[in-house]
């Protein structure tokens, strides 16, 4: 493998979390109406995944070790959304609307600079097994 091939690897976790689609100026039936049943408070088991890229390194063989990857992934998302509500509880998404889309958006810039020298490339959040959003930077 060449010194500058760039290798990705993933690594997974999941959380527990309560949400309401709302936007709090707009009407209960116009809420209703944009968001449907997700206007009321619900929750969802949540899986997210990140992907990391880099170059092997040569002495350890990996691109970043996943024991890193991992605590990184907690210390710095999960544990602040892990069994929490996502409109009143985490302070990264104060003042969003917590789609699948902005959730993920939000984790990918938490995330981001804390993986030197390998980079986030794609985090992929998965609401439901209907629905997921990724955010991929390249």
């Amino acid at each position: 493998m060449s010194t500058t091939t760039t290798v990705r690897i993933t690594r997974r976790a999941t959380f527990a979390a309560a949400h309401v689609l709302c936007r709090p100026e707009w009407s209960e039936a116009r809420n209703q109406e944009v968001f449907g049943p997700c206007s009321s408070d619900h929750g969802h088991n949540y899986v997210v995944e990140v992907t990391v890229a880099g170059v092997v390194d040569p002495e350890t063989g990996m691109v970043a070790n996943l024991k890193d990857v991992d605590r990184v992934l907690r210390r710095e998302f999960i544990d602040l959304v892990d069994h929490k509500h996502l409109n009143r509880d985490v302070e990264c998404l104060s003042g969003i609307v917590p789609t699948a889309e902005n959730i993920a958006f939000a984790a990918f810039t938490k995330l981001s600079p804390h993986f030197a020298p390998a980079r986030l490339v794609r985090l992929r959040l998965t609401e439901s097994e209907n629905n997921a959003a990724e955010v991929i930077c390249e």
